[in-house]
């Protein structure tokens, strides 16, 4: 009996990264195992479980998104979680000769470990293992670019590595102390480990802290402008990055690849009706994000909470699109944004152009039953098919955020003009030679109505 069901080994010859710094001139071999639970609770199932090998695909596609030279993967089903290594000690021990045969240094288990199942691993296997939390903080330390985006991670790394020092300390009786009677027994080095973590944890958050007033600032300065927020959510490898470019006309980084971009990025669009928007690119989700991630990246988060319009947007062509859009659902609640009845969340059905007719004609009849502000957009990010339907209906859903009048002004009443360009968008302009005068068709937020009412008695809606 194999180790693993559906084990499969591929070579490779990618980068090293920083999982291996004792080896800087060969790329780091991995292993990928996911464990199945198969008791009686977990084989029913729910109405978005996903299968195993689905899970496997996903694990595999984590890992290399670090570049790991995967040279093995497969799936490991157990009866009930073991609380010294989660899997049967059989099954351990098989790996373990798969692991020596193949010069395996890292095993990626994609399943949440206790520090003592991690530390029990990597003594039988002597090998370094990283569970699913410890490896999406990998991929987001290594695509962090930001002086934000670094400190994010490096206070979610720092919050998971708390926990986990007994791991890296087995000399726990050694001590750190004062001298005669004095210094008494002294700290152990855990402690003094654990409580320098704690001192840097709280710097980082002090920094992070600054961060959060600098983008309410931000977002202050957009409120006086103004300009709606359009923030682009979604499950990583959803084509975010991509309809972002085709939308914005950006260069942002756009590949095939989980967690491709990380750091967010907003830039200026213009709708059909002449209105223009901020559009902002964030982090994508993922099944199972650590707890402290979401915490940490809150700040990066905030623009999603501050959005006036949310595009979730959902790869269709993935076997597992409606377990991948439970999850982006689920974390938005986690936010704070009541995804499916506060109506600012318009779903794009992105990758249309994969589907084979039958899927294509099915997905169509079933958006076109809905009407109304629920109907989904379909397009391509790719192609571009459906972009016009996008902007068009960006456009519907905000024009409930403003309302439109038609002013005529001075042209030489320059403090009037600038006050509505600096809080008003100007949907139209035309000059008057003749007669010295301006006329502007101006949209409002509704929030600055009165006031621009109040200012400018005589204009007409």
């Amino acid at each position: 009996m194999t180790p693993v069901e559906s084990a499969s080994h591929s070579p490779g010859g990618r980068r090293d990264t920083g999982l291996a710094h004792e080896t800087a001139r060969a790329p780091v071999r991995a292993y990928v195992v996911v464990p199945e639970v198969r008791t009686r609770q977990s084989s029913a199932g729910g109405p978005h479980a996903r299968s195993a090998q689905a899970r496997l695909d996903e694990a595999v596609g984590l890992a290399r998104a670090i570049d790991l030279d995967i040279v093995g993967q497969g799936i490991v089903r157990i009866a009930e979680p073991r609380p010294a290594t989660l899997i049967g000690q059989g099954k351990v021990e098989e790996l373990k000769g798969l692991i020596l045969a193949e010069e395996i240094g890292l095993v990626v288990v994609d399943a949440p470990l206790t520090p003592a199942q991690q530390r029990n691993l990597e003594r039988a296997w002597n090998a370094k293992v990283l569970d699913r939390t410890g490896l999406i903080l990998e991929i987001f330390g290594e695509r962090a670019r930001t002086r934000e985006g670094r400190l994010q991670v490096e206070l979610a790394h720092l919050n998971w590595q708390k926990s986990r020092l007994v791991r890296s300390w087995t000399h726990l009786e050694r001590q750190r102390g004062g001298f005669g009677f004095l210094g008494g027994p002294g700290e152990t080095q855990i402690e003094t480990d654990r409580r320098l973590i704690q001192e840097r944890i709280a710097r980082i958050e002090k920094e992070l802290e600054s961060v959060r007033r600098t983008r309410g600032l931000h977002r202050d300065s957009r409120r006086r402008v103004p300009f709606p927020v359009v923030a682009l959510v979604g499950y990583t490898n959803a084509g975010k990055s991509t309809l972002f470019n085709r939308l914005t006309r950006a260069e942002v980084l756009a590949r095939d690849m989980l967690f491709a971009t990380l750091d967010p990025t907003l830039r200026a669009v213009r709708l059909p009706g002449g209105r223009r928007v901020i559009l902002s690119d964030t982090v994508g989700f993922i099944s199972d994000l650590p707890t402290d991630l979401v915490a940490a990246f809150r700040a990066t988060l905030e623009e999603v909470l501050e959005a006036d319009l949310i595009l979730h947007v959902r790869d269709v062509s993935h076997p597992d699109s409606a377990a991948q859009a439970a999850d982006v659902t689920a974390i938005l609640d986690r936010l704070g944004v009541d995804a499916e009845g506060s109506g600012r969340v318009l779903d794009v059905l992105n990758k249309v152009d994969l589907l084979d007719p039958v899927e294509r004609g099915r997905l169509e009849a079933s958006a076109g039953r809905q009407s109304g502000q629920v109907r989904p957009i379909l397009m391509s990010a790719v192609t571009g098919e459906g972009e016009a339907m996008l902007l068009a209906a960006i456009d519907e859903r905000l024009k409930g955020e403003v309302v439109h009048r038609s002013i005529d002004l001075e042209a030489s009443d320059g403090a009037a003009v600038n006050w509505i360009y600096e809080r008003c968008t100007v949907v139209g302009r035309s000059d008057d030679a003749e007669t010295g005068r301006v006329r502007l068709e101006v949209d409002i937020p509704i929030s600055r109505r009165d006031e621009f009412d109040r200012r400018f008695p005589t204009s007409g809606a």
